[in-house]
């Protein structure tokens, strides 16, 4: 396959469905990262993280021929995301669950300045607010500001209108907020 990596998702998934299983390894460069952290972010181990990542891209190869074009590649991916998160509550429980803050991306502070600790310590605090969220605001906060998907594509993939997400965003970002400042009164 010569020039693939400038395709879309979706010319991608076209030359996956006649079988160029290099399209596949496009994808999964694509996104790897971006599903790991979903999983991450979420209170997944980092092993289980991984092996997650994977199946969804056994997943992406096994039902490729169920994409349908003028589908948003990217909510379907999440779907598929989402259904093996929860196949993996079912079958494992939360037994792999641990402290999410020590992967942050917190950078380490060269300076000791009270601004950079307090940068920092801000950072922590939010990480553990967002640990406290219910999983459909936490999911929906991943989603849209983590992952970076857009609200129509977020839509589709929860079965809703754009508006009820933007809705739903609205209200995470609230019970963030007040938690994070309820933690910061402690």
């Amino acid at each position: 396959m010569q020039r693939t990596p400038n395709l879309s998702d979706e010319e991608l998934m076209d030359l996956l469905a006649a079988n160029q299983l290099d399209a596949a390894a496009i994808l999964f460069q694509r996104y790897r990262v971006g599903l790991f952290n979903f999983f991450l972010r979420q209170g997944i181990a980092r092993e289980a993280s991984e092996d997650l990542v994977q199946s969804i891209f056994e997943r992406v190869i096994k039902y490729r021929q169920s994409f349908r074009r003028g589908m948003a590649f990217k909510a379907w991916l999440y779907q598929i995301a989402r259904n093996v998160q929860a196949d993996f509550h079912r079958q494992v429980g939360l037994k792999y669950a641990e402290d999410i803050s020590k992967y942050a991306d917190h950078p380490d502070p060269v300076d000791t300045s009270t601004i950079v600790l307090e940068q920092e310590e801000n950072l922590i605090q939010m990480e553990k607010a967002m640990q406290q969220l219910p999983k459909e605001h936490l999911e929906i906060l991943l989603l849209t500001r983590y992952q970076r998907m857009k609200y129509a594509e977020v839509a589709e993939l929860l079965g809703c209108s754009e508006g009820a997400v933007k809705q739903k965003v609205f209200r995470a970002l609230q019970q963030l907020r007040s938690l994070y400042f309820k933690m910061q009164k402690l």
